[in-house]
Parts: C-alpha cells; sequence; structure tokens
C-alpha cells in the first residue's frame, strides 16, 4: 500500500498524476514512482521520500496522455529507489502499481526465476509485471491482467499500462480499494476519491474480484472470469476546498477545529425532540427487531475500536443491553462465535481498513447481524454492511483522527439513546440527553476558544520521554485515545490504565519526571479517583487533570470543560487531549501530519 492515481485522455498524464500523488500524501507514505506511456515508451521515475523529492527528478516533463503513479508504504522490502512503485518487468514494457500483499509472492518468484527472470527488487509487486509480461499473448490486457491474477493468493489494488497498448489502462481490486472517476472524454481512478475531486464528482468503485479496463472515452468492468458487471456512478459528496489547509498549518489542527460542525451534520436530522429519542433510518432495522438484541458488538482499529469503547459503554448505560468492543483484527482470527441475537457494528473512518472489512465478511459468512458506522459513502464496509450510520464529517486528511473520533462516539451515543428509548430510558432521561447534544456542538466550540490554556499544559511535556494517561469507566477509553494521540505525533511513549488498576502494578513506574494526565469528571467516581491523584503524587508523579468546574483537586496542572451531562460528558473531555497532543508535537516538532511509519487507512493486513 497505499496510494494509487492514474489518468488516461486528452491532456498531459504527468502533472495530474503529481497532482494526484500530493492530495493522497495524507495517508502516510515512504516513497513515490510515476509511469507515463508515450510513443510505445515507458518513461519511469521513482524515488525514496516525499512527492517533493520525486519531483525533483522532473517527472512532470515527461510527455504522454496515459499514465500511472504511487506512492508506497513499505510491507515487503525496506523503503528505497529500487523497492518505490511502479515496477517494470525486463524489458520495461509493462508497470505495474500495487497496493495489498501478494501472499504467494515467493512461490510465484521460485516459478519465474525458472523462466531467467532477474529480480531488481525486494517486493512483491514486481512479480505481477514479470508474471503479466510472461503470460502476454496478445490477447487484450485486461485479459493477460486477468490470467495473471487468477494465480495471485491475496490483496490488491493494482493499476497496469502497457507501453504497446497506448489507448488502455486496466485497474483490478481485491481487498484494497480501486475508485474510477469519469470526465469528459478522459478517465482518472485512484485508490481515494481524494485524488479525483479536482476533476470530477463522477465515480465508480470496484468490488472485490472486479478487473477494469479504462480508456479515454470509457470503462468496461467485468469479473476476472471475464463475465461483464453494471456499475451504476455515484457521486463524491466532498468538494476540492475541503482537501485544503486554509489558514492553518497542519491538518490535524484544522480538523480538530472543525469538531463542532462535524457535530452538527452527524445529528443533523436524528434528533427526535417530539418523541425524545433520535432517528437513525440507515440501520434499516425494524423497532421488533431491534428489542429481539441481546448483545452489541463494536469492532474497530485504533482510534475506531477505541471509539467503539466509549459507544459499547453508553449502550450499556442507556440501553441496559450487554455491549463491549474489540479490536477487528483480533475478532477475525480468533474463530469468534457469531450469535444471532448480538448486533454487530463495524467502525472505519475510511470505510475501508482491511482488518475491520475481514471482520464483517467473517460475520456475514456465519449468518450475523452487521451495521457499518463509516465516515466515507460509498466505501466497501459500508456497502458490505448493507445498513449503518454514515458520519458526515468531512474529509479527515490527517493521518490521526480527531473529527472521525468525536463523531463516531456521537453516532454510537445516538444509536445508544435510540435503543434505550426502545426499552427502559424514560421519556425526561431521553429529553435531557436529546437536549445535551444539541448543545455539543457549542460546547466543543467554547473548548477550542480556549487553546492558549492547553498549549500551557504543554509545555509540561518538554524533557520527559514517558507519559501515563488514567481515567474510570468511559473516562479510560478517553484516556486511551488522549495516549494513542501523544504517542502517534509526538512519539512519546504514553500507556493508558484503568485509574483503579494503578496500584496493581503500574504504579511501580510512576517518578517525579513522567507526568499522568487523568480524566477527572465529576461523576459518582470522582472521589475514588482523587484517591488514585493522592496515589500518584505521594510517589512525585506530577499530575495534569481534565476535569469539571468545582473545587480544585490537589493536581499540578488542570483544564477545565464544562459539565455536560455524565452520559455524554467523555465526548467532551476528549477534545483537550487532542489539543494537548498537538501541542506537545508542535514543541517537539514532529511530523504531525504525518507520522512516521504511519497510514490513514491501512488495506493491508
Amino acid at each position: 500500500m497505499c496510494g494509487i492515481v492514474g489518468y488516461i485522455g486528452k491532456r498531459q498524464a504527468a502533472p495530474i498524476l503529481i497532482e494526484g500523488l500530493h492530495r493522497l500524501e495524507y495517508r502516510g507514505y515512504d516513497s513515490a514512482g510515476i509511469a507515463v506511456g508515450n510513443k510505445g515508451r515507458l518513461k519511469v521515475a521513482k524515488r525514496k521520500g516525499r512527492v517533493r523529492e520525486l519531483e525533483a527528478l522532473e517527472p512532470q516533463k515527461f510527455r504522454g496522455v496515459q499514465g500511472i503513479a504511487h506512492t508506497r508504504w513499505a510491507t515487503h522490502g525496506e523503503p528505497s529507489d529500487l523497492n518505490a512503485h511502479p515496477h517494470s518487468d525486463t524489458s520495461g514494457r509493462y508497470a505495474v502499481v500495487h497496493n495489498g500483499i501478494v501472499e504467494n509472492a515467493a512461490a510465484l518468484k521460485a516459478q519465474l526465476g525458472q523462466r531467467g527472470v532477474v529480480f531488481r527488487s525486494e517486493t512483491d509487486t514486481e512479480v505481477l509485471a514479470h508474471l503479466i509480461a510472461l503470460l502476454d499473448d496478445g490477447s487484450p490486457l485486461e485479459t493477460v491482467v486477468a490470467e495473471a491474477l487468477r494465480r495471485v493468493v491475496g490483496a490488491y489494488g493494482l493499476a497496469v499500462i502497457d507501453a504497446e497498448r497506448p489507448d488502455t489502462l486496466v485497474v483490478a481490486r481485491n481487498g484494497s480499494p480501486i475508485v474510477l472517476g469519469i470526465g469528459d472524454k478522459e478517465m482518472f481512478f485512484a485508490s481515494d476519491p481524494a485524488a479525483l475531486v479536482r476533476h470530477t464528482a463522477s465515480v465508480v468503485h470496484l468490488d472485490d474480484g472486479e478487473i477494469a479496463t479504462v480508456r479515454a472515452d470509457g470503462y468496461e468492468t467485468r469479473t476476472l472470469d471475464g463475465a461483464a458487471t453494471i456499475k451504476t456512478p455515484s457521486t463524491i459528496p466532498w468538494k476540492d476546498e475541503a482537501f485544503d489547509k486554509g489558514q492553518f498549518t497542519h491538518f490535524m489542527r484544522k480538523e480538530i477545529g472543525e469538531q463542532a460542525d462535524a457535530v452538527r451534520r452527524t445529528l443533523s436530522g436524528r434528533l427526535d425532540t417530539r418523541f425524545h429519542t433520535t432517528h437513525l433510518g440507515g440501520i434499516e432495522l425494524e423497532a421488533r427487531d431491534l428489542l429481539d438484541i441481546r448483545r452489541v458488538k463494536i469492532l474497530g482499529c485504533g482510534a475506531a475500536y477505541l471509539s467503539g469503547r466509549v459507544g459499547a459503554h453508553l449502550i450499556e448505560q442507556l440501553a441496559r443491553i450487554p455491549a463491549d468492543a474489540e479490536p477487528a483484527s483480533e475478532f477475525r482470527y480468533r474463530n469468534a462465535v457469531i450469535e444471532r441475537d448480538t448486533l454487530y457494528i463495524a467502525v472505519s473512518q475510511s470505510g475501508e481498513t482491511f482488518d475491520t472489512l475481514a471482520a464483517v465478511q467473517e460475520i456475514k459468512r456465519k449468518g450475523g447481524r452487521i451495521m457499518g458506522v463509516v465516515n466515507v459513502v460509498g466505501s466497501t464496509i459500508a456497502r458490505e454492511c448493507g445498513r449503518g450510520v454514515y458520519l458526515h464529517a468531512g474529509p479527515e486528511v490527517a493521518v490521526v483522527s480527531t473529527k472521525t473520533f468525536t463523531c463516531t462516539a456521537v453516532a454510537l451515543a445516538l444509536l445508544a439513546i435510540h435503543l434505550g428509548r426502545l426499552r427502559d430510558l424514560s421519556v425526561a432521561n431521553g429529553a435531557r440527553l436529546v437536549a445535551a447534544l444539541q448543545a455539543l456542538p457549542d460546547r466543543i466550540a467554547g473548548i477550542l476558544e480556549r487553546e492558549p490554556e492547553i498549549a500551557k499544559l504543554a509545555g509540561r511535556f518538554q524533557g520527559v520521554e514517558h507519559a501515563f494517561y488514567v481515567g474510570r469507566a468511559a473516562g479510560h477509553a478517553i484516556a486511551s485515545e488522549g495516549a494513542l494521540k501523544l504517542k502517534e505525533i509526538s512519539y512519546l511513549h504514553a500507556e493508558a490504565y484503568p485509574a483503579s488498576e494503578l496500584k496493581h502494578g503500574p504504579l511501580a513506574l510512576i517518578e517525579p519526571g513522567t507526568p499522568t494526565v487523568i480524566v477527572l469528571p465529576r461523576d459518582d467516581l470522582y472521589s475514588k479517583s482523587l484517591s488514585t491523584v493522592e496515589e500518584i503524587r505521594a510517589r512525585g508523579g506530577p499530575v495534569i487533570a481534565i476535569t469539571h468546574p468545582g473545587e480544585r483537586p490537589a493536581v499540578d496542572g488542570l483544564f477545565e470543560v464544562p459539565a455536560l451531562e455524565p452520559e455524554l460528558d467523555p465526548l467532551l473531555l476528549n477534545i483537550p487531549l487532542q489539543l494537548l497532543a498537538y501541542h506537545v508535537a508542535l514543541q517537539r516538532g514532529t511530523d504531525i501530519d504525518q507520522p512516521r511509519n504511519l497510514a490513514k487507512s491501512v488495506t493491508v493486513e
């Protein structure tokens, strides 16, 4: 993985491809490359590092109206010029870019080696270029590529260019997204609509097992076995300007600041003030079906998993249904028992996270009831689930999740209230919670206006290499998300623990140079959490509290968040932790939008 972009039409391809690569930079990558076809030859340039390093080779001067390009996040082979995509066959006639992993690459390499093929890279992708060259018998390119892919085991989003077929590009998908963009006598494709929005809003999403022949005047799709498929174009809901930083230095800071409006969009049309409940038409389950649910299981990866933990806590509180969250990457491997009266919820910002998608497919295979909570309309997980809730948070460009974490937690709160009002949640409590959700965007905006206070607290992390985060109940999930944000973008080692567990082992690590951030709402567990504060401070550990207004606890620093309602307070307590991580990283001078070793949409195992 990580990013693919392609073009064929009437304009020079190279500038469009380079621009597309810049639009995909947010996904995280370690090298970039481009291949352009012109007069029976391919011009290829690739370089370790950022797209700007690739531009130093001046590939934008390549002449030709068809081409493919790629940003790579290493899976096989270290980041290097040789391992960068595109990869070519021995003759240089074919070039391939590829997201995913060829699981049987070693066996295919051995077979090709017996045919005299000499490999120049350490990647699995190079196998595909040589295999296509070996199998080309003069049939249409899509037929040759399909024959090659029938011999491949693994996941791929793939694009192929042949110097001797200047009117055709071929793309294919199995587990890694490919989107076709429809223009006026020109066609585009990419692994992410972000690379297409400047040129077209009309797109077609390939499904797993599909291959597409792309020409300037249109496209054809079929299965690998040659059966034609029919695709219906959809519209990208985002505008080009949504992918610009505007006045901000970093996309992450821009997206933190967008949360009030993003939450308004998530709530829009979903609050029912007449019956003091919520309306979620996309779940496509009648009240009688929802009453049959005896358990809820939420699946996601990274921040999506942590937002699921917040949601599970809310569902148990408000609907009194047993609920828990689990990393999708673990769930799919443990031969989980799938229950007919369990509602499974797949959470993914991109809607393309491979581990989560695989869990969805396993649940469906075993007859489970599944719904999605995703941000990207038309994404694979959304289509695979068939029902669910779109976040409408807008595009999130920074690698780390901020506004989609918050909007996911809000969407799960909507579901919790909906399920609760079908059961034992009273009219009065429903009205109280709906009113709190209505007030949530303005409360978020108020916290963001006090950013300088958080920036001052971030100064307490200068010169430290470790930090702890603690909280109780849903506050532990928020503490876990705060720790994740800190280590993702500042590269500080940060661990989160339940506050009650600190005395059972982690307290041994407390020392004067290690700060602890405590999520400290003034709820019915407040006095117990104060005991945890005293335990830390008695051992010389500095404590920073994210708390509610009231009598000041004995801590070394604090930020007060206005109370909302006890069940929904975690949604607000998270906001200052996002800003804290941002300002710590800013002071440390790290790459905030594209942290080392990370990618935005993880489409490999």
